[in-house]
Protein backbone atom coordinates (compact mmCIF):
# COMPACT_ATOMS: atom_id res chain seq x y z
CA UNK A 1 0.00 0.00 0.00
CA UNK A 2 1.62 3.34 -0.77
CA UNK A 3 0.82 5.87 1.21
CA UNK A 4 0.31 9.69 0.68
CA UNK A 5 0.10 11.94 3.72
CA UNK A 6 -1.45 15.73 3.14
CA UNK A 7 -1.10 18.53 5.37
CA UNK A 8 -5.53 18.65 5.79
CA UNK A 9 -8.78 17.91 4.49
CA UNK A 10 -8.38 20.25 1.56
CA UNK A 11 -4.89 18.85 0.33
CA UNK A 12 -6.43 15.44 0.89
CA UNK A 13 -9.26 16.36 -1.55
CA UNK A 14 -7.06 18.20 -4.07
CA UNK A 15 -4.85 15.18 -4.23
CA UNK A 16 -7.29 12.41 -4.31
CA UNK A 17 -9.58 14.42 -7.32
CA UNK A 18 -5.69 14.50 -9.05
CA UNK A 19 -5.65 10.71 -8.93
CA UNK A 20 -9.10 10.72 -10.56
CA UNK A 21 -8.67 12.58 -13.08
CA UNK A 22 -5.26 10.83 -14.45
CA UNK A 23 -7.34 7.93 -14.80
CA UNK A 24 -10.38 9.51 -16.80
CA UNK A 25 -7.34 11.38 -18.67
CA UNK A 26 -5.14 8.29 -19.68
CA UNK A 27 -8.97 6.15 -20.44
CA UNK A 28 -11.72 8.17 -21.07
CA UNK A 29 -14.12 5.07 -21.05
CA UNK A 30 -12.62 4.64 -17.60
CA UNK A 31 -15.35 2.79 -15.01
CA UNK A 32 -15.06 4.27 -11.55
CA UNK A 33 -16.30 2.48 -8.11
CA UNK A 34 -17.78 5.38 -5.95
CA UNK A 35 -18.17 6.37 -2.48
CA UNK A 36 -20.64 8.58 -0.58
CA UNK A 37 -20.58 9.89 2.77
CA UNK A 38 -18.67 13.38 4.28
CA UNK A 39 -15.15 12.46 2.98
CA UNK A 40 -15.12 12.25 -0.60
CA UNK A 41 -17.27 15.64 -0.95
CA UNK A 42 -14.15 18.05 -1.08
CA UNK A 43 -13.15 15.17 -3.84
CA UNK A 44 -15.81 15.63 -5.81
CA UNK A 45 -15.70 19.56 -5.72
CA UNK A 46 -12.41 19.45 -7.05
CA UNK A 47 -13.42 17.48 -9.58
CA UNK A 48 -16.83 19.67 -10.56
CA UNK A 49 -14.41 22.66 -10.51
CA UNK A 50 -11.76 21.14 -13.57
CA UNK A 51 -14.61 19.71 -15.13
CA UNK A 52 -15.92 23.39 -15.64
CA UNK A 53 -12.49 24.65 -16.27
CA UNK A 54 -12.49 22.03 -19.57
CA UNK A 55 -9.79 19.86 -17.60
CA UNK A 56 -11.66 16.55 -17.35
CA UNK A 57 -14.38 15.10 -19.87
CA UNK A 58 -17.01 12.60 -18.09
CA UNK A 59 -18.76 11.99 -21.42
CA UNK A 60 -17.24 7.97 -21.28
CA UNK A 61 -17.19 7.32 -18.17
CA UNK A 62 -19.32 4.61 -16.06
CA UNK A 63 -19.31 4.67 -12.39
CA UNK A 64 -20.99 2.00 -10.09
CA UNK A 65 -21.45 2.79 -6.47
CA UNK A 66 -20.34 1.21 -3.38
CA UNK A 67 -23.93 0.99 -1.67
CA UNK A 68 -27.31 2.29 -1.03
CA UNK A 69 -29.51 2.82 2.41
CA UNK A 70 -32.37 0.12 1.97
CA UNK A 71 -35.70 1.23 1.62
CA UNK A 72 -34.77 4.61 0.40
CA UNK A 73 -36.11 5.67 -2.95
CA UNK A 74 -33.40 7.19 -5.31
CA UNK A 75 -35.33 10.80 -4.90
CA UNK A 76 -35.10 10.93 -1.12
CA UNK A 77 -32.77 13.72 0.28
CA UNK A 78 -30.93 10.71 2.42
CA UNK A 79 -30.47 8.29 -0.70
CA UNK A 80 -27.29 8.13 -2.20
CA UNK A 81 -28.52 8.28 -5.25
CA UNK A 82 -29.65 11.78 -4.37
CA UNK A 83 -26.02 12.32 -2.63
CA UNK A 84 -24.38 11.53 -5.76
CA UNK A 85 -26.31 13.32 -8.26
CA UNK A 86 -26.30 16.53 -5.82
CA UNK A 87 -22.65 16.21 -4.93
CA UNK A 88 -21.26 15.00 -8.79
CA UNK A 89 -23.61 13.51 -11.60
CA UNK A 90 -25.42 16.80 -11.85
CA UNK A 91 -22.57 19.08 -12.45
CA UNK A 92 -20.50 17.52 -14.98
CA UNK A 93 -21.02 15.66 -17.86
CA UNK A 94 -21.85 12.10 -17.24
CA UNK A 95 -23.69 9.93 -18.72
CA UNK A 96 -26.70 9.24 -15.78
CA UNK A 97 -27.17 6.16 -18.10
CA UNK A 98 -24.00 5.34 -17.34
CA UNK A 99 -24.13 5.73 -13.16
CA UNK A 100 -25.28 2.67 -11.66
CA UNK A 101 -26.62 3.14 -7.20
CA UNK A 102 -27.72 -0.16 -5.87
CA UNK A 103 -31.80 0.27 -5.76
CA UNK A 104 -32.85 0.70 -2.04
CA UNK A 105 -36.16 -0.31 -2.72
CA UNK A 106 -35.18 -3.68 -4.56
CA UNK A 107 -38.15 -6.15 -3.85
CA UNK A 108 -36.07 -8.76 -3.83
CA UNK A 109 -32.69 -8.22 -2.40
CA UNK A 110 -31.25 -11.47 -2.91
CA UNK A 111 -32.06 -11.48 -6.48
CA UNK A 112 -30.80 -7.52 -7.19
CA UNK A 113 -27.61 -8.49 -5.21
CA UNK A 114 -26.33 -11.05 -7.87
CA UNK A 115 -27.46 -8.91 -10.94
CA UNK A 116 -25.66 -5.89 -9.34
CA UNK A 117 -22.74 -7.95 -8.83
CA UNK A 118 -23.48 -9.52 -12.53
CA UNK A 119 -23.27 -5.42 -13.74
CA UNK A 120 -20.26 -4.81 -11.91
CA UNK A 121 -18.51 -7.57 -13.25
CA UNK A 122 -19.73 -7.49 -16.92
CA UNK A 123 -18.04 -3.80 -16.83
CA UNK A 124 -14.85 -5.52 -16.22
CA UNK A 125 -14.72 -4.09 -12.35
CA UNK A 126 -13.91 -0.67 -11.64
CA UNK A 127 -10.77 0.83 -13.18
CA UNK A 128 -10.16 2.73 -9.82
CA UNK A 129 -12.65 2.18 -6.80
CA UNK A 130 -12.52 5.21 -4.76
CA UNK A 131 -12.90 4.31 -1.00
CA UNK A 132 -13.44 6.03 2.63
CA UNK A 133 -13.03 4.66 5.88
CA UNK A 134 -15.75 3.82 9.04
CA UNK A 135 -14.57 4.69 12.28
CA UNK A 136 -14.62 0.74 12.63
CA UNK A 137 -12.40 0.25 10.07
CA UNK A 138 -15.73 -0.34 7.38
CA UNK A 139 -15.30 -0.04 3.95
CA UNK A 140 -18.63 0.76 1.87
CA UNK A 141 -20.88 -0.95 4.27
CA UNK A 142 -18.99 -4.27 5.22
CA UNK A 143 -18.70 -4.25 8.84
CA UNK A 144 -16.36 -5.64 11.21
CA UNK A 145 -17.48 -9.19 10.93
CA UNK A 146 -16.08 -12.86 12.11
CA UNK A 147 -15.51 -13.19 7.72
CA UNK A 148 -14.68 -11.26 4.56
CA UNK A 149 -17.93 -10.45 2.86
CA UNK A 150 -17.97 -12.12 -0.96
CA UNK A 151 -20.48 -10.33 -3.37
CA UNK A 152 -23.19 -7.44 -2.72
CA UNK A 153 -25.17 -7.95 0.18
CA UNK A 154 -27.92 -6.80 2.87
CA UNK A 155 -26.18 -5.63 5.49
CA UNK A 156 -27.51 -4.66 9.23
CA UNK A 157 -25.85 -1.55 10.31
CA UNK A 158 -24.04 -1.37 13.88
CA UNK A 159 -24.73 0.80 16.25
CA UNK A 160 -21.75 2.76 15.80
CA UNK A 161 -22.30 3.53 11.61
CA UNK A 162 -25.83 4.59 12.49
CA UNK A 163 -24.31 6.82 15.19
CA UNK A 164 -21.99 8.39 12.88
CA UNK A 165 -24.41 8.49 9.69
CA UNK A 166 -26.63 10.67 11.84
CA UNK A 167 -25.71 13.55 11.59
CA UNK A 168 -26.61 13.71 7.86
CA UNK A 169 -30.26 13.08 8.98
CA UNK A 170 -32.64 14.82 11.05
CA UNK A 171 -32.30 12.67 14.06
CA UNK A 172 -30.91 8.72 14.89
CA UNK A 173 -34.00 6.99 14.60
CA UNK A 174 -34.37 8.55 10.49
CA UNK A 175 -30.99 6.84 9.81
CA UNK A 176 -31.71 3.11 7.72
CA UNK A 177 -30.88 -0.08 10.11
CA UNK A 178 -29.89 -1.94 6.62
CA UNK A 179 -27.93 -1.24 3.66
CA UNK A 180 -27.15 -2.53 0.18
CA UNK A 181 -23.32 -2.84 0.04
CA UNK A 182 -20.75 -4.32 -2.29
CA UNK A 183 -18.85 -7.03 -1.02
CA UNK A 184 -14.96 -6.81 0.13
CA UNK A 185 -13.94 -9.48 -2.33
CA UNK A 186 -15.55 -7.04 -5.05
CA UNK A 187 -13.78 -3.94 -4.36
CA UNK A 188 -10.68 -6.17 -4.61
CA UNK A 189 -11.32 -7.26 -8.03
CA UNK A 190 -10.89 -3.26 -8.64
CA UNK A 191 -7.91 -2.78 -10.39
CA UNK A 192 -6.66 0.41 -8.67
CA UNK A 193 -7.82 0.98 -4.85
CA UNK A 194 -8.07 4.87 -3.97
CA UNK A 195 -8.58 5.06 0.21
CA UNK A 196 -8.98 8.84 1.57
CA UNK A 197 -9.36 9.53 5.24
CA UNK A 198 -9.60 12.41 6.95
CA UNK A 199 -10.03 13.52 10.53
CA UNK A 200 -8.21 12.53 14.18
CA UNK A 201 -11.83 10.18 14.35
CA UNK A 202 -10.45 8.26 11.70
CA UNK A 203 -6.54 7.97 12.97
CA UNK A 204 -7.74 4.27 14.97
CA UNK A 205 -9.42 2.73 12.15
CA UNK A 206 -6.22 3.64 9.49
CA UNK A 207 -4.02 2.78 11.85
CA UNK A 208 -5.53 -0.87 12.16
CA UNK A 209 -6.56 -0.81 8.42
CA UNK A 210 -2.19 -0.13 7.13
CA UNK A 211 -0.54 -1.76 10.39
CA UNK A 212 -2.48 -3.82 12.08
CA UNK A 213 -3.64 -7.94 11.00
CA UNK A 214 -5.56 -8.74 8.16
CA UNK A 215 -8.98 -9.63 9.78
CA UNK A 216 -12.48 -9.25 8.70
CA UNK A 217 -12.95 -7.45 12.68
CA UNK A 218 -11.23 -4.31 10.37
CA UNK A 219 -12.36 -4.83 6.76
CA UNK A 220 -10.17 -2.11 5.22
CA UNK A 221 -7.59 -4.42 6.44
CA UNK A 222 -7.62 -6.29 3.84
CA UNK A 223 -6.61 -3.79 1.66
CA UNK A 224 -2.92 -4.55 2.68
CA UNK A 225 -3.29 -7.57 0.36
CA UNK A 226 -4.14 -5.56 -2.87
CA UNK A 227 -1.31 -5.00 -5.58
CA UNK A 228 -2.29 -1.36 -6.20
CA UNK A 229 -3.26 0.74 -3.58
CA UNK A 230 -3.10 4.11 -2.17
CA UNK A 231 -3.62 5.49 0.97
CA UNK A 232 -4.18 9.59 0.59
CA UNK A 233 -5.35 10.68 4.24
CA UNK A 234 -4.11 13.76 6.36
CA UNK A 235 -1.94 14.72 9.27
CA UNK A 236 -4.75 13.75 11.39
CA UNK A 237 -5.99 10.94 10.20
CA UNK A 238 -2.10 9.13 9.99
CA UNK A 239 -1.48 10.53 13.51
CA UNK A 240 -1.08 7.38 15.07
CA UNK A 241 1.18 6.18 12.41
CA UNK A 242 4.80 6.14 12.05
CA UNK A 243 6.22 8.88 9.43
CA UNK A 244 8.25 6.94 7.62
Amino acid sequence: MRVVRTTDYNDMSRKAANVISAQTILKPDTVLGLATGSTPIGTYRQLIDWYKKGDIDFSQVSTYNLDEYRGLAPEDPNSYHYFMRTNLFDHVNIDLANTHVPDGLAADPEAYCASYDAMVRDAGYPDLQLLGIGRNGHIGFNEPDDAFSKGTHLVDLTESTIEANSRLFDSVDDVPRQAFSMGVQTIMYAHTILLIASGEEKAEAVRDAILGPVTPHCPASILQLHANCILIADAAALSLCPAE
